[in-house]
C-alpha cells in the first residue's frame, strides 16, 4: 500500500473485526481496552522501543470517557493520532498517521496459540462409529450420525389396545349420545 492511499473505511473494518474478537455479545461499534491492545500488538503498532503496551493502555485511558470501559471509532481515531507521532518519530503528524493506518488496514485478529485438532490414529480409531459394538452401536445410524435421545433412551410406545382407541370417538361418542 502506498502512502496516502489507505482509506478510513479500511481502518474501520479492521476496528470492527478486532472489536468483536473474543466477545460473543459485541456489536463491533465499540472496542474494549483488551481488544485495543490486541489490535496494536497484532498490527505491530507496539514495537517495544517507541510504543509499548503501557503507552497503548495510557492512550486508551486518555481517550475514553471517564466512566466508560469502551471506545467508539471516533475515539479510536483520536487514540491513533496520539500514537502515530510516537511510533514514527521524525515524521509529520499526517504522514505518521497514514503510515499507522497502513499498518492497521486490512488486518484481522491473529489466533496465535490456539489449540489444533488432534489427528492421531488412536483418536480416529476411538471416534470411528463403524467399529462400535453392543449398545453403543445402536446410538448411531448407518452414516455415523448420532440418533440423539432416541439412541440413548427407550421411548415407550403408547400404541397399545387402550392407547390406540382412547379419544378416537368409539365408546365415548355412544355414551355421550345416550
Amino acid at each position: 500500500m502506498a502512502e496516502g492511499s489507505v482509506s478510513v473505511a479500511e481502518v474501520e473494518t479492521s476496528f470492527k473485526k478486532f472489536a468483536i474478537h473474543g466477545d460473543t455479545k459485541a456489536t463491533g461499534k465499540e472496542m474494549n481496552g483488551k481488544n485495543f491492545a490486541k489490535l496494536c500488538k497484532d498490527c505491530r503498532v507496539i514495537d517495544g522501543k517507541n510504543v509499548t503496551a503501557t503507552d497503548v493502555d495510557i492512550v486508551f485511558t486518555k481517550v475514553k470517557a471517564k466512566t466508560a470501559r469502551v471506545i467508539a471509532f471516533e475515539q479510536f481515531s483520536q487514540a491513533l493520532s496520539e500514537l502515530a507521532p510516537k511510533r514514527f518519530k521524525g515524521k509529520c503528524q499526517e504522514e505518521a498517521l497514514q503510515q499507522l493506518y497502513g499498518l492497521i488496514a486490512g488486518r484481522e485478529p491473529a489466533n496465535a496459540g490456539v489449540t489444533k485438532v488432534a489427528k492421531a490414529a488412536a483418536v480416529d480409531r476411538l471416534t470411528d462409529t463403524t467399529k462400535f459394538t453392543g449398545a453403543h452401536k445402536e446410538r448411531f445410524d448407518e452414516s455415523g450420525k448420532g440418533k440423539g435421545k432416541a439412541g440413548r433412551v427407550d421411548i415407550p410406545d403408547a400404541s397399545g389396545y387402550v392407547g390406540a382407541y382412547k379419544g378416537k370417538g368409539t365408546y365415548e361418542d355412544k355414551v355421550k349420545e345416550a
